[in-house]
Protein backbone atom coordinates (compact mmCIF):
# COMPACT_ATOMS: atom_id res chain seq x y z
CA UNK A 1 0.00 0.00 0.00
CA UNK A 2 1.33 3.67 -0.96
CA UNK A 3 1.95 6.05 1.72
CA UNK A 4 1.98 9.46 1.05
CA UNK A 5 4.85 12.41 1.30
CA UNK A 6 3.70 15.80 1.74
CA UNK A 7 6.11 18.40 0.35
CA UNK A 8 8.14 20.25 1.19
CA UNK A 9 9.43 17.12 3.08
CA UNK A 10 12.29 19.18 4.75
CA UNK A 11 10.52 22.73 5.43
CA UNK A 12 12.18 25.84 6.15
CA UNK A 13 16.32 26.65 5.05
CA UNK A 14 16.85 23.27 4.31
CA UNK A 15 18.77 23.44 0.03
CA UNK A 16 20.97 21.94 -2.26
CA UNK A 17 19.32 18.17 -0.98
CA UNK A 18 21.55 15.34 -1.88
CA UNK A 19 20.13 12.05 -0.85
CA UNK A 20 21.73 8.62 -1.60
CA UNK A 21 19.69 5.15 -0.80
CA UNK A 22 21.65 2.31 1.17
CA UNK A 23 19.06 -0.77 1.16
CA UNK A 24 16.33 0.36 2.71
CA UNK A 25 17.75 3.42 4.07
CA UNK A 26 17.91 7.14 3.19
CA UNK A 27 20.37 9.90 3.93
CA UNK A 28 19.76 13.28 2.77
CA UNK A 29 22.00 16.37 3.67
CA UNK A 30 21.52 20.07 2.92
CA UNK A 31 23.82 23.21 2.31
CA UNK A 32 24.70 25.36 5.84
CA UNK A 33 26.72 28.08 4.88
CA UNK A 34 28.13 30.04 7.80
CA UNK A 35 25.92 28.08 10.37
CA UNK A 36 27.74 25.45 12.72
CA UNK A 37 27.52 22.53 12.65
CA UNK A 38 27.56 22.16 9.12
CA UNK A 39 25.73 19.79 6.86
CA UNK A 40 22.51 18.60 8.60
CA UNK A 41 21.79 15.05 8.26
CA UNK A 42 18.71 13.20 7.68
CA UNK A 43 17.82 9.94 7.88
CA UNK A 44 14.15 7.87 6.59
CA UNK A 45 13.46 4.99 5.98
CA UNK A 46 9.75 5.44 3.90
CA UNK A 47 10.67 9.06 2.11
CA UNK A 48 7.82 10.71 4.68
CA UNK A 49 9.10 10.32 8.30
CA UNK A 50 12.79 12.21 8.67
CA UNK A 51 14.57 12.02 11.67
CA UNK A 52 18.07 14.47 11.78
CA UNK A 53 21.16 12.20 13.11
CA UNK A 54 22.87 14.67 13.28
CA UNK A 55 25.37 16.75 11.37
CA UNK A 56 27.90 15.79 8.90
CA UNK A 57 30.84 18.87 10.08
CA UNK A 58 30.65 18.85 14.04
CA UNK A 59 34.23 19.91 15.01
CA UNK A 60 35.82 23.12 14.30
CA UNK A 61 38.87 21.88 12.55
CA UNK A 62 36.66 20.12 10.16
CA UNK A 63 34.70 23.85 9.06
CA UNK A 64 36.76 26.80 9.79
CA UNK A 65 34.68 29.66 8.64
CA UNK A 66 37.08 32.75 9.34
CA UNK A 67 35.19 36.03 9.13
CA UNK A 68 32.65 34.20 6.99
CA UNK A 69 29.70 36.25 5.78
CA UNK A 70 26.02 34.17 6.26
CA UNK A 71 25.69 33.32 2.63
CA UNK A 72 29.34 31.97 2.35
CA UNK A 73 30.64 29.36 3.97
CA UNK A 74 29.49 25.46 2.86
CA UNK A 75 27.82 25.35 -0.44
CA UNK A 76 25.89 21.90 -2.06
CA UNK A 77 26.65 19.11 -0.76
CA UNK A 78 26.67 15.32 -2.20
CA UNK A 79 26.31 12.12 0.07
CA UNK A 80 27.16 9.30 -2.01
CA UNK A 81 27.76 5.47 -0.47
CA UNK A 82 30.31 2.62 -1.49
CA UNK A 83 31.75 -0.36 -0.18
CA UNK A 84 31.06 0.24 3.16
CA UNK A 85 31.65 3.73 3.55
CA UNK A 86 29.85 7.11 3.48
CA UNK A 87 31.06 9.98 1.52
CA UNK A 88 30.16 14.02 1.82
CA UNK A 89 31.79 15.96 -1.04
CA UNK A 90 31.20 20.16 -0.86
CA UNK A 91 32.91 23.44 -1.25
CA UNK A 92 33.86 25.50 1.55
CA UNK A 93 33.80 28.62 -0.28
CA UNK A 94 35.57 30.43 3.19
CA UNK A 95 38.10 28.24 3.57
CA UNK A 96 40.11 25.75 1.59
CA UNK A 97 37.68 25.13 -1.44
CA UNK A 98 36.16 21.50 -2.29
CA UNK A 99 36.53 18.71 0.04
CA UNK A 100 35.66 14.97 1.05
CA UNK A 101 34.72 13.89 4.47
CA UNK A 102 34.09 9.94 5.18
CA UNK A 103 32.13 7.91 7.43
CA UNK A 104 31.59 4.26 8.26
CA UNK A 105 28.75 5.32 10.01
CA UNK A 106 26.39 8.38 8.75
CA UNK A 107 25.85 9.00 12.43
CA UNK A 108 29.30 9.77 12.78
CA UNK A 109 32.66 10.11 13.47
CA UNK A 110 33.08 12.06 10.14
CA UNK A 111 36.89 12.35 9.21
CA UNK A 112 39.05 15.84 8.99
CA UNK A 113 38.54 16.90 5.46
CA UNK A 114 40.64 15.94 2.47
CA UNK A 115 41.19 19.20 0.50
CA UNK A 116 41.32 18.61 -3.01
CA UNK A 117 43.74 19.79 -5.02
CA UNK A 118 43.13 21.40 -8.51
CA UNK A 119 39.69 21.07 -7.88
CA UNK A 120 38.29 24.23 -8.89
CA UNK A 121 34.60 25.75 -9.24
CA UNK A 122 31.64 25.03 -6.61
CA UNK A 123 28.96 21.70 -6.61
CA UNK A 124 31.24 18.81 -6.59
CA UNK A 125 29.76 15.27 -6.73
CA UNK A 126 31.48 12.16 -6.66
CA UNK A 127 30.53 8.53 -8.46
CA UNK A 128 31.90 5.06 -8.25
CA UNK A 129 31.71 3.37 -11.59
CA UNK A 130 31.44 -0.41 -11.68
CA UNK A 131 35.02 -1.24 -12.14
CA UNK A 132 35.90 0.88 -8.89
CA UNK A 133 37.14 4.21 -10.22
CA UNK A 134 35.40 7.34 -8.64
CA UNK A 135 34.96 9.84 -10.75
CA UNK A 136 34.71 13.83 -9.30
CA UNK A 137 32.13 16.46 -11.20
CA UNK A 138 31.98 19.77 -10.49
CA UNK A 139 31.87 23.20 -11.91
CA UNK A 140 34.27 25.73 -13.17
CA UNK A 141 34.25 29.18 -15.47
CA UNK A 142 34.22 28.55 -19.14
CA UNK A 143 38.14 27.43 -19.53
CA UNK A 144 37.98 29.71 -23.02
CA UNK A 145 36.63 32.75 -21.36
CA UNK A 146 33.40 33.73 -19.52
CA UNK A 147 31.42 35.42 -21.48
CA UNK A 148 28.69 36.48 -19.38
CA UNK A 149 28.23 36.34 -15.79
CA UNK A 150 27.38 32.66 -15.39
CA UNK A 151 29.15 31.36 -18.38
CA UNK A 152 30.14 28.07 -16.90
CA UNK A 153 31.20 24.66 -17.34
CA UNK A 154 30.59 21.43 -16.39
CA UNK A 155 33.75 19.00 -16.05
CA UNK A 156 34.31 15.48 -15.01
CA UNK A 157 37.58 14.00 -13.48
CA UNK A 158 38.67 10.30 -12.39
CA UNK A 159 39.72 11.03 -8.07
CA UNK A 160 42.21 8.47 -6.28
CA UNK A 161 39.61 7.99 -3.35
CA UNK A 162 43.28 6.28 -0.96
CA UNK A 163 45.45 9.52 -1.78
CA UNK A 164 42.78 12.00 -2.10
CA UNK A 165 44.19 13.48 -5.68
CA UNK A 166 42.83 14.41 -9.05
CA UNK A 167 44.37 12.04 -11.53
CA UNK A 168 44.44 13.18 -15.37
CA UNK A 169 42.82 15.30 -17.16
CA UNK A 170 39.46 17.47 -16.68
CA UNK A 171 37.19 16.94 -19.37
CA UNK A 172 34.75 19.42 -19.77
CA UNK A 173 31.73 17.77 -20.98
CA UNK A 174 28.40 19.90 -20.70
CA UNK A 175 27.75 23.35 -20.30
CA UNK A 176 23.94 22.98 -20.25
CA UNK A 177 20.65 22.67 -22.15
CA UNK A 178 19.59 25.84 -23.20
CA UNK A 179 21.47 28.45 -25.60
CA UNK A 180 23.62 31.18 -23.50
CA UNK A 181 22.81 29.06 -20.38
CA UNK A 182 23.85 30.69 -17.15
CA UNK A 183 25.34 29.12 -13.98
CA UNK A 184 24.87 24.98 -15.11
CA UNK A 185 25.60 23.67 -11.26
CA UNK A 186 25.00 21.65 -9.16
CA UNK A 187 25.76 18.28 -11.51
CA UNK A 188 25.33 14.85 -9.96
CA UNK A 189 26.31 11.44 -12.24
CA UNK A 190 24.78 8.04 -12.72
CA UNK A 191 25.16 5.08 -14.74
CA UNK A 192 21.75 3.64 -15.37
CA UNK A 193 21.47 0.78 -17.77
CA UNK A 194 23.75 1.38 -20.78
CA UNK A 195 24.04 5.21 -20.26
CA UNK A 196 26.13 7.81 -18.06
CA UNK A 197 23.76 10.82 -16.82
CA UNK A 198 24.32 14.23 -15.63
CA UNK A 199 21.14 15.76 -13.71
CA UNK A 200 21.90 19.44 -13.10
CA UNK A 201 20.61 22.57 -12.51
CA UNK A 202 20.58 25.58 -14.91
CA UNK A 203 19.44 29.11 -14.82
CA UNK A 204 20.75 30.41 -11.52
CA UNK A 205 18.90 29.74 -8.10
CA UNK A 206 15.92 32.06 -8.65
CA UNK A 207 13.15 32.44 -10.88
CA UNK A 208 14.96 31.05 -13.97
CA UNK A 209 15.90 27.61 -11.91
CA UNK A 210 15.20 24.25 -13.94
CA UNK A 211 16.35 20.77 -13.82
CA UNK A 212 18.18 19.44 -17.00
CA UNK A 213 20.00 15.78 -18.08
CA UNK A 214 22.02 14.87 -20.53
CA UNK A 215 23.48 11.03 -21.40
CA UNK A 216 26.16 9.53 -22.81
CA UNK A 217 27.62 6.03 -23.08
CA UNK A 218 31.03 6.95 -22.24
CA UNK A 219 31.83 8.35 -18.66
CA UNK A 220 33.75 11.30 -20.44
CA UNK A 221 31.04 11.87 -23.28
CA UNK A 222 30.24 13.40 -25.67
CA UNK A 223 27.07 14.28 -24.11
CA UNK A 224 23.81 13.84 -25.68
CA UNK A 225 21.18 16.94 -25.18
CA UNK A 226 17.32 15.64 -23.72
CA UNK A 227 15.19 17.62 -26.32
CA UNK A 228 12.40 17.77 -23.52
CA UNK A 229 15.22 19.93 -21.03
CA UNK A 230 14.40 21.23 -18.90
CA UNK A 231 12.89 18.08 -17.25
CA UNK A 232 11.33 19.87 -14.49
CA UNK A 233 11.36 23.46 -13.76
CA UNK A 234 8.14 26.46 -12.37
CA UNK A 235 9.75 28.98 -14.11
CA UNK A 236 6.83 29.34 -17.07
CA UNK A 237 4.44 29.49 -14.04
CA UNK A 238 4.23 33.23 -13.19
CA UNK A 239 5.41 35.22 -10.62
CA UNK A 240 2.31 34.45 -8.28
CA UNK A 241 2.61 30.51 -8.73
CA UNK A 242 2.72 29.38 -4.89
CA UNK A 243 6.18 27.20 -5.69
CA UNK A 244 9.09 28.84 -7.43
CA UNK A 245 13.00 28.23 -7.74
CA UNK A 246 12.29 24.64 -8.40
CA UNK A 247 16.08 23.00 -8.96
CA UNK A 248 19.17 21.52 -7.86
CA UNK A 249 17.82 17.72 -8.28
CA UNK A 250 19.29 14.51 -6.93
CA UNK A 251 18.04 10.83 -8.14
CA UNK A 252 17.19 7.78 -5.94
CA UNK A 253 16.26 3.90 -6.50
CA UNK A 254 13.99 2.07 -4.10
CA UNK A 255 14.33 -1.73 -3.58
CA UNK A 256 11.71 -2.27 -5.53
CA UNK A 257 12.97 -0.14 -8.81
CA UNK A 258 10.90 3.12 -8.36
CA UNK A 259 12.47 5.98 -8.56
CA UNK A 260 12.34 9.54 -7.25
CA UNK A 261 13.88 12.49 -6.94
CA UNK A 262 14.77 15.36 -4.29
CA UNK A 263 15.40 19.05 -5.46
CA UNK A 264 14.66 22.27 -4.02
CA UNK A 265 11.63 24.63 -4.32
CA UNK A 266 10.67 28.22 -2.26
CA UNK A 267 7.12 28.88 -1.07
CA UNK A 268 6.99 32.63 -1.10
CA UNK A 269 4.53 34.96 0.09
CA UNK A 270 3.52 38.17 -2.16
CA UNK A 271 6.53 37.34 -3.51
CA UNK A 272 8.73 37.30 -1.07
CA UNK A 273 10.70 34.19 0.61
CA UNK A 274 11.48 34.43 4.00
CA UNK A 275 12.07 30.73 4.76
CA UNK A 276 14.78 30.24 2.25
CA UNK A 277 14.88 26.97 -0.31
CA UNK A 278 13.16 24.03 1.24
CA UNK A 279 13.71 20.09 -0.21
CA UNK A 280 10.95 19.11 -2.20
CA UNK A 281 9.99 15.44 -3.50
CA UNK A 282 8.62 14.12 -6.83
CA UNK A 283 8.39 10.47 -8.46
CA UNK A 284 10.49 10.08 -11.48
CA UNK A 285 9.53 7.36 -14.33
CA UNK A 286 11.70 6.35 -17.18
CA UNK A 287 10.61 6.57 -20.88
CA UNK A 288 13.01 5.81 -23.89
CA UNK A 289 15.75 5.90 -21.62
CA UNK A 290 15.05 9.89 -20.22
CA UNK A 291 14.01 10.56 -16.62
CA UNK A 292 10.47 11.92 -16.87
CA UNK A 293 9.28 13.94 -13.20
CA UNK A 294 5.79 13.33 -12.52
CA UNK A 295 4.31 11.99 -15.74
CA UNK A 296 0.97 13.68 -16.77
CA UNK A 297 1.67 16.43 -14.03
CA UNK A 298 5.09 18.03 -14.79
CA UNK A 299 5.07 20.24 -11.71
CA UNK A 300 5.85 19.73 -8.09
CA UNK A 301 2.57 18.18 -6.50
CA UNK A 302 1.65 18.44 -2.98
CA UNK A 303 1.73 15.16 -1.77
CA UNK A 304 3.80 12.20 -3.57
CA UNK A 305 3.00 8.57 -3.41
CA UNK A 306 5.23 6.34 -2.27
CA UNK A 307 5.23 2.93 -2.35
CA UNK A 308 7.48 1.51 0.53
CA UNK A 309 6.35 0.24 3.98
CA UNK A 310 5.52 3.00 6.80
CA UNK A 311 8.12 3.62 9.17
CA UNK A 312 7.93 5.99 12.81
CA UNK A 313 11.49 6.65 13.70
CA UNK A 314 9.57 7.88 17.66
CA UNK A 315 8.50 4.10 17.57
CA UNK A 316 11.46 2.16 15.82
CA UNK A 317 13.62 0.62 18.78
CA UNK A 318 17.02 0.78 16.60
CA UNK A 319 16.28 4.69 15.06
CA UNK A 320 18.39 7.47 16.54
CA UNK A 321 15.36 9.23 17.88
CA UNK A 322 14.55 6.80 20.27
CA UNK A 323 17.98 6.02 20.99
CA UNK A 324 19.11 9.16 22.07
CA UNK A 325 15.41 11.15 22.64
CA UNK A 326 17.39 14.70 23.81
CA UNK A 327 19.19 14.62 20.17
CA UNK A 328 16.59 14.97 17.86
CA UNK A 329 12.81 16.34 16.86
CA UNK A 330 11.06 15.95 14.08
CA UNK A 331 11.69 18.28 11.18
CA UNK A 332 8.79 20.74 10.64
CA UNK A 333 7.25 20.13 13.95
CA UNK A 334 6.13 22.69 17.32
CA UNK A 335 8.44 21.95 20.12
CA UNK A 336 9.40 23.46 23.55
CA UNK A 337 12.99 23.58 25.42
CA UNK A 338 12.87 23.82 29.36
CA UNK A 339 16.50 24.20 29.29
CA UNK A 340 16.73 23.60 33.30
CA UNK A 341 15.82 19.86 33.12
CA UNK A 342 18.27 19.61 29.68
CA UNK A 343 21.06 17.91 29.70
CA UNK A 344 22.00 18.57 25.89
CA UNK A 345 20.64 20.62 23.24
CA UNK A 346 19.24 18.71 19.65
CA UNK A 347 21.12 18.25 16.35
CA UNK A 348 18.86 21.24 15.44
CA UNK A 349 20.16 23.93 17.30
CA UNK A 350 22.91 26.10 15.44
CA UNK A 351 25.69 28.95 16.04
CA UNK A 352 27.11 31.17 13.58
CA UNK A 353 30.33 30.49 11.71
CA UNK A 354 31.80 28.27 15.33
CA UNK A 355 30.84 26.25 17.93
CA UNK A 356 30.17 29.01 21.41
CA UNK A 357 32.08 26.89 23.27
CA UNK A 358 32.65 28.31 27.24
CA UNK A 359 29.94 31.25 26.21
CA UNK A 360 26.66 28.36 26.21
CA UNK A 361 26.03 25.85 29.18
CA UNK A 362 23.11 23.82 30.21
CA UNK A 363 22.63 24.58 34.19
CA UNK A 364 20.66 21.80 36.15
CA UNK A 365 17.67 23.53 37.84
CA UNK A 366 18.64 27.19 36.28
CA UNK A 367 18.14 26.96 32.41
CA UNK A 368 20.90 27.94 29.57
CA UNK A 369 23.46 30.09 30.19
CA UNK A 370 24.54 32.49 27.25
CA UNK A 371 27.49 34.75 27.88
CA UNK A 372 26.90 38.43 26.92
CA UNK A 373 29.29 38.71 24.08
CA UNK A 374 30.97 42.36 21.98
CA UNK A 375 30.16 40.50 19.10
CA UNK A 376 27.21 41.86 17.31
CA UNK A 377 24.62 40.07 14.77
CA UNK A 378 25.51 42.38 12.09
CA UNK A 379 29.39 41.89 12.60
CA UNK A 380 31.65 39.39 10.79
CA UNK A 381 32.76 37.82 13.86
CA UNK A 382 31.03 35.04 15.71
CA UNK A 383 28.08 36.54 18.43
CA UNK A 384 26.17 34.91 21.25
CA UNK A 385 23.61 32.89 18.97
CA UNK A 386 21.92 30.09 19.41
CA UNK A 387 18.92 28.91 17.04
CA UNK A 388 16.76 26.79 14.81
CA UNK A 389 15.68 27.09 11.75
CA UNK A 390 12.16 28.89 10.19
CA UNK A 391 9.99 26.25 8.67
CA UNK A 392 6.45 27.62 9.34
CA UNK A 393 5.30 30.71 7.18
CA UNK A 394 2.84 31.72 10.56
CA UNK A 395 4.52 30.53 14.14
CA UNK A 396 4.80 31.94 17.38
CA UNK A 397 8.39 31.73 18.79
CA UNK A 398 9.19 32.55 22.63
CA UNK A 399 11.93 32.63 25.37
CA UNK A 400 11.63 32.96 28.95
CA UNK A 401 15.05 34.91 30.91
CA UNK A 402 15.63 35.69 33.99
CA UNK A 403 15.73 39.77 34.58
CA UNK A 404 18.08 39.95 36.93
CA UNK A 405 20.61 37.96 34.67
CA UNK A 406 20.07 41.18 32.01
CA UNK A 407 21.59 44.06 34.13
CA UNK A 408 23.85 47.21 33.35
CA UNK A 409 24.33 47.93 29.53
CA UNK A 410 23.89 44.26 28.95
CA UNK A 411 21.08 43.13 26.54
CA UNK A 412 19.70 39.95 25.30
CA UNK A 413 16.50 38.13 23.83
CA UNK A 414 15.15 36.61 20.82
CA UNK A 415 16.18 37.25 17.31
CA UNK A 416 14.19 36.25 13.46
CA UNK A 417 17.31 36.25 11.67
CA UNK A 418 17.82 36.40 8.12
CA UNK A 419 21.27 37.80 7.66
CA UNK A 420 24.15 40.17 8.95
CA UNK A 421 22.04 42.88 7.58
CA UNK A 422 18.24 42.33 8.10
CA UNK A 423 16.75 41.03 11.23
CA UNK A 424 13.95 41.54 13.87
CA UNK A 425 14.39 41.40 17.86
CA UNK A 426 12.45 41.84 20.80
CA UNK A 427 15.18 42.96 22.93
CA UNK A 428 15.61 42.95 26.64
CA UNK A 429 17.52 45.84 28.36
CA UNK A 430 17.75 48.35 31.64
CA UNK A 431 14.31 47.26 32.61
CA UNK A 432 12.48 47.40 28.83
CA UNK A 433 11.98 45.42 26.01
CA UNK A 434 12.24 46.46 23.14
CA UNK A 435 10.95 45.76 19.21
CA UNK A 436 14.21 46.07 16.89
CA UNK A 437 14.05 46.01 13.28
CA UNK A 438 17.60 45.89 11.45
CA UNK A 439 17.98 46.63 8.13
CA UNK A 440 20.86 47.22 6.26
CA UNK A 441 22.87 46.86 9.61
CA UNK A 442 21.06 49.97 11.07
CA UNK A 443 18.65 49.56 13.55
CA UNK A 444 15.25 50.99 14.05
CA UNK A 445 12.95 50.81 17.51
CA UNK A 446 9.40 50.13 16.93
CA UNK A 447 8.23 49.90 20.43
CA UNK A 448 9.41 49.56 23.87
CA UNK A 449 7.45 48.34 26.84
CA UNK A 450 8.40 48.32 30.56
CA UNK A 451 9.32 44.89 32.12
CA UNK A 452 8.25 43.69 35.49
CA UNK A 453 9.28 40.80 37.80
CA UNK A 454 11.87 38.13 37.91
CA UNK A 455 10.96 36.35 34.76
CA UNK A 456 9.72 37.63 31.76
CA UNK A 457 8.68 35.72 28.10
CA UNK A 458 9.50 37.81 25.10
CA UNK A 459 8.38 36.37 21.78
CA UNK A 460 7.24 37.00 18.31
CA UNK A 461 3.76 35.89 16.55
CA UNK A 462 4.55 36.01 12.83
CA UNK A 463 1.81 35.59 9.96
CA UNK A 464 3.08 35.57 6.96
CA UNK A 465 5.25 38.47 6.15
CA UNK A 466 3.91 40.81 9.37
CA UNK A 467 5.34 39.93 13.14
CA UNK A 468 3.89 41.49 16.29
CA UNK A 469 6.24 41.56 19.49
CA UNK A 470 4.96 40.62 22.68
CA UNK A 471 6.18 40.92 26.30
CA UNK A 472 4.69 38.16 28.97
CA UNK A 473 5.78 39.31 32.65
CA UNK A 474 4.47 40.11 36.26
CA UNK A 475 1.68 42.44 34.38
CA UNK A 476 0.64 39.51 32.21
CA UNK A 477 0.89 39.59 28.16
CA UNK A 478 1.11 42.86 26.07
CA UNK A 479 2.07 43.52 22.77
CA UNK A 480 3.91 46.29 21.11
CA UNK A 481 1.64 48.84 19.38
CA UNK A 482 3.35 48.57 16.03
CA UNK A 483 3.77 44.82 13.66
CA UNK A 484 6.53 44.47 11.97
CA UNK A 485 7.06 44.03 8.16
CA UNK A 486 9.46 40.91 7.72
CA UNK A 487 9.28 41.20 3.45
CA UNK A 488 13.34 43.39 4.21
CA UNK A 489 13.48 39.22 5.78
CA UNK A 490 13.24 37.59 2.31
CA UNK A 491 15.89 36.58 0.06
CA UNK A 492 14.53 39.19 -2.24
CA UNK A 493 15.19 41.98 -0.82
CA UNK A 494 18.09 40.68 1.78
CA UNK A 495 20.00 38.46 -0.83
CA UNK A 496 21.80 35.62 -0.29
CA UNK A 497 21.25 31.89 -0.24
CA UNK A 498 19.66 31.36 2.98
CA UNK A 499 16.18 31.21 5.10
CA UNK A 500 15.58 33.00 8.28
CA UNK A 501 16.64 31.30 11.29
CA UNK A 502 15.48 32.30 15.01
CA UNK A 503 17.10 31.92 18.52
CA UNK A 504 18.85 33.89 21.36
CA UNK A 505 21.23 36.61 22.05
CA UNK A 506 23.36 37.61 24.50
CA UNK A 507 25.54 41.32 23.72
CA UNK A 508 27.35 43.05 26.22
CA UNK A 509 29.96 42.53 28.84
CA UNK A 510 31.57 38.81 28.27
CA UNK A 511 32.27 38.91 31.98
CA UNK A 512 28.53 38.01 32.84
CA UNK A 513 25.78 35.74 31.35
CA UNK A 514 21.71 36.24 30.46
CA UNK A 515 20.23 32.95 31.43
CA UNK A 516 17.06 31.52 29.87
CA UNK A 517 14.82 29.47 31.03
CA UNK A 518 12.61 28.37 28.03
CA UNK A 519 12.41 28.55 24.54
CA UNK A 520 9.76 27.78 22.65
CA UNK A 521 8.31 27.39 18.65
CA UNK A 522 5.23 26.77 17.86
CA UNK A 523 3.45 26.20 14.79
Amino acid sequence: MAIQSKNPIMPGFYPDPSICAVGEDYYLVNSSFAYFPGLPLMHSKDLVHFEQIGNVLDRPSQLPLPKAGVSRGLFAPTIRYHEGTFYVICTNVSYGGNFVVTAENPEGPWSEPHYLEGADGIDPSLFFDADGKCYYIGTHPNPAGCQYDGDWYIYIQELDVKNWKMVGEKHDVWNGAMRGVHWPEGPHLYKIGEYYYILHAEGGTGPEHAVSVARSKEVYGPYENNFCNPILTHRHMGQQYPIKYVGHADLIETPNGEWYMTMLAVRPKECFTTMGRETFLAKVTWENDWPVVNAGVGLLTDVVDVNLPAWLPEKDANSYTVRTRQKTCVPGSSRTYAFASMKELGDEFMTLRAPLDQRMALSAGEGLKLSFSKNTLTGSDVPSYVCIRQQHHCFTVSASLLTASVDGDNAAGLVLFQNEFYHLKVEVKAGKASLILCEKSEDKVLGELCIAGDEVTVGLEVKDLEAKGFVVDADGRREFATAADVRNLSTEVAGGFVGCTTGLYALGDEEKAAIFTKFSYQA
